[in-house]
């Protein structure tokens, strides 16, 4: 079993954060191999960051992902780089504030109001990249909600502890909530 993960948006926006904090759930929660790499740069400064994530049951023999069987992206730009590149039959997640569909691609889009539930709900846009992570356990069959959790409660300063757990709570209830089904990971 493989997994290929890309999660993008803008620089700032904490994918790369996010996507330590899956390999780290895959390895020390899931007993899974993970790895993940991260572009660095002008992304770093607003363009489109990506952070690739591979979760495999065998060794991982090359860490940089090309056809996505999840891509998450939290910026128009960061859509438009890189929707073309998710395999047929993947999914893609979007926030759907700063996010419009413009193309017709062989995968599952899942629209979502992560960064609007984070500041109404918990007055903290910054915690959109937690609240993604909850999204993701709730819309694949790979991560537990627990396993995800507790790498954020070890990541995070007891400062910011509390509202990303809870972001990653919010995360997992707008997808329960918009009546989207998990999808049951297999190798495509």
């Amino acid at each position: 079993m493989r997994c290929r993960f890309v999660l993008s948006g803008a620089g700032g926006q904490g994918v790369i954060t996010a996507a330590i904090i899956l390999a780290e759930a895959a390895v020390y929660h899931e007993r899974l191999n993970a790895v993940q790499t991260q572009s660095y740069g002008p992304e770093a400064r607003g363009g489109a960051a990506r952070s690739d994530v591979v979760v495999s049951t065998e060794e991982i023999r090359y860490p940089k992902v090309v056809r996505p069987n999840v891509l998450a992206c939290l910026s128009q730009e960061a859509y438009d780089k890189f929707s073309w590149i998710v395999r047929p039959g993947g999914l893609i997640i979007v926030d759907r504030r700063f996010v419009k569909r413009r193309r017709m691609v062989d995968a599952r889009q899942v629209e979502l109001d992560m960064h609007d539930a984070c500041v109404d709900e918990l007055k903290s846009p910054l915690s959109l990249n937690c609240c993604l992570l909850g999204a993701v356990t709730g819309l694949i069959d790979l991560f537990k909600l627990d396993s995800i959790t507790k790498v954020v409660e070890e990541r995070f300063s007891e400062r910011h502890r509390k509202v990303n757990v809870a972001a990653v709570k919010l995360g997992r209830q707008l997808v329960q909530q918009a009546g989207e089904k998990v999808m049951r990971f297999k190798e495509n």
